[in-house]
């Protein structure tokens, strides 16, 4: 079989079966397209050419290009991802990319914001609201307030529709990676911030409603300025610009507050298991970080505060 056809079959499968989310079919699409270009520079057309040398001089090439550890990685385990795959499908005879090893990744613990910070986030925000009353304003207090409060992706967070929130319960259905459902709780100040947005979402902001009929707005939860579903990167830039004010280095998207959420949570005393349901880890390892993130931090108090630290 080609190779250019396999390629595209792979990537209809992971969009169609496994329910990979589009941004996940994006990186390995980047990374199947690397690969392909490499076997055509190399004038191999084949899924048969296909080899472990093969696999690791492109990985040796990238990193002759300066890609960081992480990119190599993602490679990595994208290329075994698809040779499994050429396997499963009886397209080549044995699995070429079974004992391809990744580039151990450098160590970083994720950034993550103080309680002290997080409430002068939301003064701010508040302040915001009051001043301007705009549906605006009162929809970002609500964007942070949701991811603060529930830790979701922010996939996740422009996923969901009006329907998927219940206010009286204060829960919300989330569908997350591999289109897996699950019910996630949230706070007063979270219901309290949707029920204004909604209260305030008319003209621009309230596509797909009856402005000014009474008729409860359906579809979208989060809106655009003309009244589409907000998109990640608009939301990325919502955040991104409040934590610019914060003290702090490092990330500023997003993923920094469910980071963060995360991390509170386990130091308010939550059971480990409570939060990896409630973020929608597959894997109690990738929750574990936000332990090591709370050592972290007890660690440095504690050098800061004890005489002989």
């Amino acid at each position: 079989m080609q190779l250019q056809q396999a390629v595209d079959d792979f990537i209809v499968y992971l969009a169609a079966e496994r329910a990979y989310s589009p941004h996940t079919v994006k990186a390995y699409r980047t990374d199947a397209s690397a690969l392909l270009n490499y076997a055509e520079d190399r004038g191999l057309a084949s899924v048969e050419n296909l080899n472990l040398e093969f696999l690791r001089d492109w990985l040796w090439k990238g990193s002759g290009e300066g890609l960081s550890k992480m990119t190599l990685a993602r490679r990595s385990a994208t290329a075994r991802s698809f040779t499994a795959w050429l396997k499963r499908m009886g397209l080549v005879s044995t699995d070429p990319g079974i004992r391809l090893k990744s580039p151990k990744t450098d160590s970083t613990l994720p950034r993550v914001i103080t309680e002290v910070q997080m409430r002068d986030l939301f003064d701010s925000l508040q302040l915001r609201v009051g001043g301007e009353d705009s549906p605006q304003a009162v929809r970002d207090l609500a964007i942070v307030e949701v991811l603060y409060a529930t830790g979701i992706r922010v996939s996740e967070l422009v996923g969901l529709n009006v329907s998927d929130v219940d206010l009286e319960r204060r829960t919300m259905r989330v569908l997350g990676k591999g289109a897996k459902e699950r019910v996630v709780p949230f706070g007063a100040p979270a219901a309290t911030a949707l029920l204004s947005m909604l209260e305030h979402s008319t003209g621009d902001m309230n596509a797909g409603s009856d402005s000014g009929s009474g008729t409860p707005r359906s579809g979208a939860l989060f809106l655009g300025a003309r009244g589409a579903r907000l998109t990640t990167r608009a939301v990325y830039r919502v955040v991104a610009d409040l934590l610019a004010s914060l003290e702090g280095s490092g990330p500023s998207g997003p993923h920094v507050l469910r980071h963060t959420a995360a991390t509170h949570l386990l130091d308010g005393g939550a059971d480990l298991r409570i939060v990896q349901e409630l973020l929608g880890h597959a894997s109690m390892g990738t929750t574990q970080i936000y332990t090591h993130v709370s050592v972290e931090r007890l660690r440095s108090s504690y050098a800061q505060a004890h005489p002989r630290a």
